[in-house]
């Protein structure tokens, strides 16, 4: 097993596809509850002023690069980062395993309606997959007991929580010994993905690395939040001179 990177005091996994979605097999076998996390720039950056969210992150059972700033970034670095392991993507080869693997898979998060879409496009591109529930984002700290035993009851292998970060993953750690999911995964905004609520960047931009800009240009909402990209890069290249002088 690879020694985790440290990228600004977040502990990120330099694994490939192939290594990460074999490790949470894995887990899955062992059946512990784990939690999964995927670590963009904006995740990363948001850290360094969370300090809940840090703590969550390194706790965190694998914490996967999804983003090409979270690559560039531990190359700068000086560590081996191998590739870009998107959330979206992991999720769907997770999803395209479950079938042959008897694994069933929860879908929580979105908006209303968005949840049980992608819960028929799973269905259609991966057949025999068993999504033994879903369940919207919308909810108040009152119907979390109702929500929690709902997964239980449901007993999946897989939880999928697309509530946002870091919503979601401050859910999913503070709730996740008593759900005993074995992996529970923050994806963000897989679910309207899949649901057709937002449409992903064209392949030619994610193999250029672009995908932050064609989210950003195409939900206007979220073009502030790409100032924490620049941001990000002067954050890293600082860290890089700090430490660089301590040794």
């Amino acid at each position: 097993m690879s020694q985790k990177v440290d990228i600004l005091g977040v502990s990120v996994d330099p694994v490939t596809m192939r290594e990460a979605v074999d490790r949470i097999e894995t887990f899955i076998e062992e059946g512990e509850p784990r939690l999964i996390a995927t670590a963009n720039a904006e995740m990363i950056m948001r850290a360094t002023k969370d300090a809940e969210l840090m703590h969550i992150l390194n706790e965190a059972a694998l914490v996967v690069p999804d983003g090409a700033g979270t690559v560039w970034a531990a190359r700068h670095l000086g560590y081996d980062m191998p590739e870009r392991v998107a959330g979206y993507d992991l999720a769907q080869e997770l999803m395209a395993l479950a079938p042959e693997k008897g694994q069933k898979v929860y879908f929580f998060g979105s908006a209303p309606g968005i949840a049980e879409k992608a819960k028929a496009k799973a269905e259609l591109l991966y057949h025999g997959i068993q999504v033994v529930g879903v369940r919207n984002g919308f909810f108040t700290e009152a119907d979390e007991r109702q929500i929690i035993g709902e997964i239980k009851e449901a007993k999946p292998d897989i939880l999928l929580a697309a509530l946002g970060v870091p919503k979601q993953e401050k859910w999913l750690h503070a709730h996740l010994e008593e759900l005993q999911v074995p992996v529970a995964i923050g994806v963000g905004g897989t679910l309207d993905v899949m649901a057709g609520a937002v449409k992903r960047a064209p392949k030619w931009m994610q193999k250029a690395k672009l995908e932050w800009l064609f989210r950003g240009l195409l939900q206007p909402k979220r073009a502030g939040r790409l100032v924490a990209l620049p941001q990000f890069v002067m954050k890293v290249k600082e860290y890089k001179r700090r430490n660089s002088k301590k040794t």
